[in-house]
């Protein structure tokens, strides 16, 4: 059996597993290719180890029961043949806020506009994508969100009659802070992940999300699926709740890997994010994001989510935002990429290893039924807390 997470063998990682034996969630780490659980009074969720003043002390130090391997456990995780009475991996946060960064590559900044320009249509994408291209040209990489050059590319877009509010937020002053889904309803490795059934235009996004401290301190990262439905978000902005927060649309894992003299924020600045899509159809689709292509650093954007205006008394969990819009035509020639039930999506990074979710209809996913009061109602009956 090899291991679909992908893991690094070196590095401190937290998450959460589900085992039949008790009936609170699980805080675990991976030691040597066993899970152990680490579930304690002291730190009985994940937001209690990211509060702490050394989370990754903590996991070294704390004491565990082996509950599988890692391997026997990451292959039960997959929703499609997974045994409920064998462990299995969740989400690795639990009461954090899950809140997510729109348009942090100028790159997906212009695919934002022309899913606006396009009104929603994939077909009419091509030849807006090929039109602003020409006008502006293609490597705005290097381009700093509020500077003099950003200001002088917006009144070029302005005059084309290309204005966007994606603008404001990919190259103003001001960051997109949104919220992507409530505490608790996040999935995990080998999870389904949902998409509206209304939706005939979307697509995965492959990300690092940050994990803060309710100070704003930042203890780790992990990756994750910011589930879109582009013809929604195309039709307006307004909309952006209902195309990105859905049953099972906010996906992370496999575990937290947490800050150390292994791993520390320069590490989250240089990872390059890998996508595959591998559909039933035979479709396949492969891409990449480069951290070092982001327009606002991962300080900057998690200091515009939370501080002095914005307090997260449990913290949080916030997605970096993607450069990879999938534009690869799936079908008709002009349609472009859109996802089908059953496509497999791999995320993965080398820090951090691979998060793999099967493509549903969210009504279709498991319902959202456990809360941060099942949470409290079942550690308490644990004596946890």
């Amino acid at each position: 059996m090899t291991n679909p997470t992908h893991l690094p063998t070196e590095g401190l990682f937290v998450g959460r597993a589900r085992s039949s034996d008790v009936s609170h969630p699980l805080v675990v780490t991976v030691r040597d290719g066993t899970v152990f659980d680490i579930t304690s009074s002291t730190a009985p969720t994940v937001r209690d180890v990211c509060e702490m003043a050394d989370p990754a002390g903590h996991v070294r130090s704390a004491k565990g029961k082996p509950i599988g391997s890692l391997d026997a456990i990451a292959a039960n995780s997959f929703a499609a043949t997974r045994d409920a009475k064998k462990p299995y991996l969740l989400s690795p946060i639990d009461l954090q806020a899950v809140k997510a960064s729109g348009v942090t590559f100028v790159v997906s900044l212009l695919e934002r506009v022309i899913e606006e320009q396009a009104r929603g249509s994939a077909e009419k994408a091509d030849a807006i994508r090929a039109d602003i291209a020409g006008l502006i040209g293609h490597d705005l990489s290097k381009l700093k969100p509020g500077s003099p050059e950003a200001m002088e590319i917006k009144a070029k877009l302005i005059a084309r009659g290309a204005w966007s509010q994606y603008l404001e937020v990919g190259i103003g002053p001001d960051a997109e802070i949104f919220t992507k889904c409530q505490p608790m309803a996040s999935v995990g490795f080998g999870a389904d992940v949902g998409l509206h059934p209304v939706s005939t235009w979307n697509n995965p996004e492959p990300e690092i999300a940050m994990i803060a401290a309710s100070s704003g301190r930042i203890v780790g990262a992990t990756i994750g699926n910011d589930v879109n439905l582009r013809d929604v978000e195309g039709r307006s902005a307004l909309l952006l709740g209902k195309a990105k927060d859905n049953n099972a649309s906010a996906a992370l894992g496999p575990f937290i890997r947490l800050f150390d003299d292994t791993f520390s924020i320069d590490d989250v600045k240089r990872a390059v994010v890998r996508l595959k899509v591998e559909g039933e159809d035979g479709f396949s689709l492969e891409g990449a994001s480069s951290m070092a292509e982001i327009s606002r650093s991962p300080e900057e954007l998690v200091a515009a989510a939370m501080g002095p205006h914005h307090q997260y008394p449990d913290g949080l969990a916030l997605y970096l935002g993607t450069m990879f819009v999938p534009s690869k035509d799936r079908g008709e020639k002009g349609k472009g990429f859109t996802h089908k039930v059953g496509d497999i999506v791999t995320i993965s990074s080398e820090k951090f290893g691979a998060l793999v979710n099967r493509v549903r209809l969210s009504p279709d996913c498991p319902h959202w039924t456990y809360g941060a009061s099942h949470l409290m109602r079942e550690l308490a009956k644990a004596n946890l807390i």
